[in-house]
């Protein structure tokens, strides 16, 4: 809520030129009702009417000017007033009237005074919703209705009588319909979270379509080598061995009395193949130190970058956010919209970061 601010030099000449055609309305209405009054019954009792019509409209509009300068609400009866006593004076004056045309001038004559109150007072409590920050009049309505739902809502829920549970239940719906009405100030809340929620969209979107794919690092797991038998002698004569016999624990020979030497696994024609292990959602949690995340049960805010995370590189090149959502969703995992588009642009900073 913004306080302190003060009128411009051009805001105080245009607000005190729109002031002076409603004082002018106000003063001409009154002095037409005179000049109406005057003609049938004397001056006297158009003395009389002004100062009971337009008069007493003047001084509720002198009031209502006051509160709201103070930053008071004005009470009800000064806002009915503001309106009962113009159309008393109008009905007065179209009694005064001899034809049906002066009728309905003479009626619309005092109402000139009543526009005049209620533009005076409207303006003068702008500037000070400007100046002060705060409208007391929509304070005291939200207050009102707040305090109305309470009641209906305590009512409806422990009052003995079935008819008066159901009355206050629909009361209560009608009140909550009117809750934060002409609150500026709450009103100013709400856009700043829709702000909020506009900015982290553009930046996962743009993040998305810009963000350099960084691959994440691989551990590979390379199985146990058997060290390769000693290569034989390169000069004298091949030993003798005796001949070939099934017996038990001896390496079997081919034709020519040679040693056959079974493969290892892993050994090829190009030497040893290093076998990679993908790395395991549970695996990314440990690293990140928070619980495994398990499908269809709620995730923070640390697990759903744990699971964007493991999902997006998953393939190679590594998914984009709309396919990482896609198998988000259908691996069984939960979480709102928002929240995902907030994580996914965690786990994007995270990765130009690193």
């Amino acid at each position: 809520m913004s306080t302190g601010r003060v009128l411009t030099r051009p805001q105080k000449l245009v607000l005190g030129a729109a002031f002076v055609p409603m004082l002018a309305t106000g003063a001409a209405g009154g002095a037409g009702t005179f000049s109406n009054i005057k003609g049938a019954y004397g001056s006297g009792t158009a003395l009389g009417a002004v100062a009971a019509g337009e008069g007493a409209t003047a001084v509720l509009a002198l009031v209502l000017l006051g509160l709201t300068m103070l930053g008071q609400a004005a009470p009800l009866v000064v806002r009915a007033g503001l309106w009962l006593l113009p159309a008393a004076a109008s009905a007065m004056s179209a009694m005064a009237a001899d034809g049906p045309g002066r009728t309905v001038i003479y009626a619309v004559t005092p109402m000139g005074m009543c526009v005049a109150a209620e533009g005076t007072a409207f303006l003068a409590r702008r500037i000070v919703v400007h100046t002060d920050g705060r409208d007391a009049e929509a304070e005291h309505r939200a207050a009102a209705v707040v305090r109305s739902l309470a009641f209906h809502r305590a009512r409806a829920a422990n009052h003995p009588d079935a008819r008066v549970r159901r009355y206050s239940e629909r009361a209560s719906w009608r009140l909550a319909r009117k809750v934060g009405g002409g609150d500026t100030a709450l009103g100013a809340r709400l856009l700043q979270v829709q702000r909020q929620r506009v900015t982290t969209g553009a930046e996962v979107a743009l993040a998305d379509m810009f963000a350099v794919a960084v691959a994440p690092e691989r551990h590979a797991v390379t199985p146990p080598v058997t060290p390769a038998l000693p290569p034989a002698p390169a000069t004298g004569p091949a030993p003798t061995a005796p001949a070939a016999t099934d017996t038990v624990g001896e390496a079997p020979r081919d034709g020519e009395d040679t040693q056959v030497t079974t493969p290892m696994p892993g050994d090829g024609a190009g030497g040893v193949t290093d076998a990679v292990t993908p790395v395991t959602l549970a695996e990314v949690a440990a690293v990140a130190g928070v619980p495994t995340p398990q499908p269809a049960e709620p995730l923070t805010d640390a697990q759903l970058v744990v699971v964007l995370r493991h999902l997006r590189y998953t393939a190679d090149p590594p998914l984009s956010y709309r396919q990482a959502v896609t198998a988000f969703r259908d691996g069984g995992f939960v979480g709102g919209e928002q929240r995902i588009r907030t994580a996914w642009s965690t786990l994007i900073t995270q990765e130009e970061t690193a």
